[in-house]
């Protein structure tokens, strides 16, 4: 798509021959809108008309308001931080550099020297970045029991900082693993679990970091108040948030270990209190949707849009299909592609995480035979956008039909067919240890994902039937780019 970036500048005569097109005569601004209208290679194709188009269409606030409008302001803005002390690089190589991402690199994030309290090794917690830390809560441990405990650990704008946990000794929410917690605005809303007893939980929570006049960070819960709707209790199940007041959660392991597929959505109250005190669950049901399953991810794409990626399903077997649900228009859409070209993908207790240039990565998890994982695999966001406007055309060209054609339409639009490597690219990686049931969180750049805890593989005891043991390291996978 960016090849053009490196073609020369067109010849002087060729350059004036444009010199007389009406678009040239446009005012500046005007022109600058055009171009945030159109795709990156129509940009590009423009730049090549005449000398004027050109200085406009590579200069540096174009190529900004580009990276904005395909990334984000907030991704933006944190990108501009962390480089606000060096030689910033034109936001127009930036762009070419994210869209020509194939590598990550891992490294270990270095604990205070001084500190002698840090996070127990764990799998299944929740781990989110928030307000410029890290929070980390529950998960479970070595016997099957869970833990209770919420550590805070501030980040910044600095990478490489040294970091310092603080454990926050408040008692709730109660202890559990398989819970979802996730980012709304300021605030975390964590909903269910389950504890070591094997209860399944349906409470739903609010968190928010505070500073005290020390400068010390710590974090505060407090129980949400949804009325008396709300989803059957479970644990292992997958959420996401979307435009900061709505929470999506989807499957899980209900009662008697049974596996769920149903839809539910939380809507916060719109008051002043801070936090939010109260919101509304609301189910739902759609035909066709995706099959029951757990410890699959849910993960936010934009706009009103998640996609479901992999999980195990109720015989037990491992899935690597792809789901998105458009919550707005409530329908489900099966992404189909041919699995035949990589039977790796099936997986369990994977992380996937929206990274810079909004791409969702996939990283871990393990197989049908528990064989833990430690590749890194990228779904392309953009192609699934392109299906689902082709889906929303094809939808709005049939809305004039008959009632008695709407199954029709329904069936030819809840599975689209992709082509596998468009949709999936392998990404290298310098190694990191295989692991699954771990928790995965990005920065607000999109550059930078934290990884703490899981399951790993570790050495095989003379008592022990299989190797298997927690992890406890937080590393840092840090997107590859040259600014």
């Amino acid at each position: 798509m960016l090849t053009m970036m490196t073609t020369t500048t067109m010849e002087e005569n060729q350059t004036q021959s444009y010199g007389g097109s009406p678009i040239t005569h446009i005012a500046q601004d005007h022109l600058f809108t055009i171009l945030l209208l159109l795709p990156v290679d129509a940009i590009l194709s423009l730049s090549m008309t005449c000398r004027r188009l050109r200085a406009l269409a590579c200069s540096d606030a174009v190529w900004e308001s580009v990276c904005r409008r395909d990334w984000g302001s907030r991704c933006v803005d944190a990108l501009k931080s962390s480089n606000s002390n060096r030689s910033r690089c034109p936001w127009m190589r930036i762009y070419k550099q994210v869209s020509a991402l194939d590598s990550v690199y891992c490294h270990g994030l270095p604990d205070s020297l001084a500190q002698l309290d840090f996070p127990t090794p764990r799998a299944s917690h929740s781990l989110n970045f928030l307000s410029d830390c890290l929070v980390l809560f529950g998960g479970g441990c070595e016997g099957g029991r869970h833990v209770d405990d919420t550590w805070v650990a501030y980040i910044g704008t600095d990478f490489r900082r040294k970091l310092k946990w603080h454990k926050v000794n408040s008692g709730i929410p109660s202890g559990r693993f398989g819970h979802t917690c996730v980012e709304m605005g300021d605030f975390l809303v964590l909903f269910g679990g389950i504890n070591d007893n094997g209860n399944r939980q349906n409470d739903t929570w609010i968190g928010q970091v505070t500073y005290k006049d020390n400068n010390v960070v710590t974090f505060s819960w407090k129980l949400l108040d949804v009325g008396s709707i709300a989803p059957t209790p479970r644990g292992a199940h997958a959420a996401c948030s979307i435009d900061h007041r709505r929470m999506v959660i989807h499957g899980g392991i209900g009662l008697h270990g049974l596996r769920l597929g149903d839809t539910w959505v939380l809507e916060l109250s719109d008051t002043t209190d801070s936090p939010c005190s109260s919101g509304t669950w609301h189910e739902i049901v759609t035909n066709p949707c995706p099959p029951a399953r757990s410890g699959h991810t849910l993960t936010c794409i934009g706009r009103s849009r998640t996609v479901v990626f992999g999980g195990r399903g109720t015989g037990y077997e491992v899935l690597d299909d792809v789901w998105v649900l458009d919550l707005n228009a409530q329908t489900w859409v099966e992404i189909v592609y041919d699995t035949a070209e990589c039977a790796s993908l099936s997986r369990v207790g994977h992380s996937a995480t929206m990274v810079l240039g909004g791409r969702l990565l996939i990283h871990g998890g393990e197989d049908s035979y528990r064989h833990r994982k430690d590749d890194f695999w990228v779904l392309d966001v953009s192609a699934m956008h392109y299906i689902n406007n082709n889906i929303n055309n094809n939808s709005n060209n049939n809305s004039s039909s008959s009632n008695s054609n709407s199954m029709d339409i329904q069936e030819s639009t809840s599975r689209v067919r992709s082509n596998f490597k468009r949709l999936w690219k392998m990404w290298r990686s310098n190694g990191s240890k295989c692991r699954s049931f771990h928790r995965a969180c990005a920065d607000h750049s999109g550059r930078y994902v934290y990884v703490f805890g899981g399951m790993v593989d570790g050495i095989l005891q003379p008592s022990e039937s299989t190797g298997l043991r927690f992890d406890g390291e937080l590393f840092l996978v840090e997107l590859l780019l040259h600014l």
